[in-house]
C-alpha cells in the first residue's frame, strides 16, 4: 500500500517516534511505500510531500519535534480546500492517509473520511485532553520538564522568602498543572476546571507562613487557561486567533502573582515556562507509547479499519472512532482534586 502521513497542530515529543514505527513495520512487514506531507494540512493542500523510508526515518527517535514540521491550517475555513486536499491525495495515490494530531487536526481526518478517503488518526496533544485515550504521547515529557522547573524552583524561592507562581500548559484541561503541581509539591495547584478562588489561594499561601516552624515560602502553579473571578475570559497574548479559533494563552501567572502579592504583602514572581514544555528530547515512556501508536496506526491500515483513532486504555493498546474522541474535552476528574485538598491544610 502507498501510505501518507502528517502531523498537524502544534509539535510535542514522540511525534518522530510514530512516525519511524509506523514506516518501519510497513516496510519491513507489509511492503508499504509512505509519503510525508510537510507542514500538516498546508502541506496535503499544497501538496508539498517528502519521502518517508527506512532511511529518512533513521535515528529519530530520540529527536522532538517532527521531521514532517506542523502548522495549524483549518482547511473547513479555505474555499475549495477539501477538494484540493483530495486532488492531492489522489495525485500521490494514496491508499490510506494516517494524521497524527489532536481535536483540531483529527476534525479534518473526520470531513475527510466521509469525502472517501481512508484516515487513522494517532492522539497527539500535550494537555493530555483528548477524550477516549488515557495518555497522550507528549504528555510525560511535559510533565517531567515542568516538574523539574518546579524542583528548581523551590530552591530560590526559598531563599528569598517568596512566593512563586508558575504557569504551565493547559488550554481547557489541567493536566500538566495537576500533575506537575503534585509532583512538585506545590502549595497550590489551579486549573481551568475550576474557577480560581482567590481568597483560598490567599489563605493556603499564608498558611505557610502562620505554620510554627513552616518554611517562608510558596510555590503556586497554575495552568494557562485557569482564570480569575474578575476576568471576562483567559489570560491571553493579543486579541490575534489561530486557524481554529484558538487565541494565544500567555499572562494568568504574572496576573495572580501581582494579585497574591497585593492581598499578602509577601513578595511574588511569577515564571511562564510556555513553549519550553513540549520541545527537546521524548521520555522513555513517550518513545514507548509513541511506539506503540505507530504501529497500532498501520496495523489498522490493514486491517481496514478506517476512521478510527489508536487509543491507550489501561495498559492496552485499542482504537475508537475518530468522531468520538474529539466530541468532547478530557477533563480533570473529582479524584485527583481531592488528593490536591488532601495535601492542603483544611480551613478552619
Amino acid at each position: 500500500m502507498r501510505i501518507g502521513m502528517l502531523t498537524g497542530g502544534g509539535d510535542c515529543p514522540g511525534l518522530n517516534a510514530v512516525i519511524r514505527a509506523a514506516v518501519r513495520k510497513g516496510v519491513w512487514h507489509y511492503g508499504d511505500e509512505f509519503v510525508g506531507f510537510l507542514e500538516g494540512w498546508k502541506g496535503v493542500l499544497e501538496n508539498r510531500t517528502m519521502a518517508l523510508n527506512l532511511e529518512t526515518t533513521s535515528g529519530i527517535l530520540q529527536k522532538g519535534g517532527t521531521i514532517l514540521r506542523s502548522s495549524r491550517t483549518n482547511i473547513k475555513k479555505i474555499d475549495g480546500g477539501f477538494e484540493k486536499c483530495l486532488q492531492s491525495i489522489q495525485a500521490q495515490k494514496l491508499d490510506a492517509l494516517i494524521a497524527l494530531g489532536g481535536d483540531d487536526t483529527q476534525s479534518i481526518s473526520v470531513e475527510l473520511a466521509k469525502r472517501g478517503v481512508n484516515c487513522v488518526g494517532v492522539p497527539k496533544t500535550i494537555d493530555n485532553d483528548l477524550s477516549g485515550t488515557d495518555v497522550c504521547f507528549g504528555f510525560d515529557t511535559a510533565v517531567s520538564i515542568a516538574t523539574e522547573a518546579v524542583d528548581r524552583l523551590h530552591s530560590t524561592t526559598e531563599s528569598h522568602s517568596r512566593v512563586q507562581v508558575v504557569e504551565v500548559m493547559g488550554r481547557d484541561a489541567g493536566w500538566i498543572a495537576v500533575t506537575a503541581g503534585i509532583a512538585g509539591g506545590a502549595d497550590v495547584i489551579l486549573a481551568p476546571e475550576k474557577p480560581i478562588d482567590i481568597d483560598e489561594v490567599v489563605r493556603l499561601v499564608k498558611a505557610r507562613w502562620e505554620r510554627e516552624g513552616a518554611k517562608r515560602f510558596a510555590i503556586v502553579v497554575v495552568a494557562e487557561g485557569a482564570q480569575l473571578p474578575h476576568m471576562e475570559g483567559q489570560a491571553t497574548i493579543g486579541e490575534k486567533k489561530d486557524a481554529f479559533g484558538h487565541a494565544r494563552l500567555s499572562g494568568i501567572g504574572p496576573l495572580l502573582a501581582e494579585e497574591i502579592e497585593k492581598r499578602t504583602g509577601f513578595e511574588t514572581r511569577a515564571v511562564v515556562l510556555g513553549h519550553t514544555q513540549r520541545g527537546g528530547t521524548p521520555t522513555a515512556y513517550d518513545r514507548m507509547l509513541a511506539t506503540r501508536y505507530g504501529i497500532a496506526a498501520i496495523d489498522l491500515v490493514h486491517q481496514g479499519k478506517f476512521g478510527e483513532l489508536v487509543v491507550l486504555r489501561g495498559n492496552a493498546i485499542t482504537h475508537i472512532p475518530i468522531a468520538d474522541a474529539i466530541a468532547k474535552t478530557r477533563t480533570v476528574g473529582e479524584d485527583l482534586f481531592g488528593v490536591i485538598a488532601g495535601l492542603q491544610p483544611p480551613k478552619s
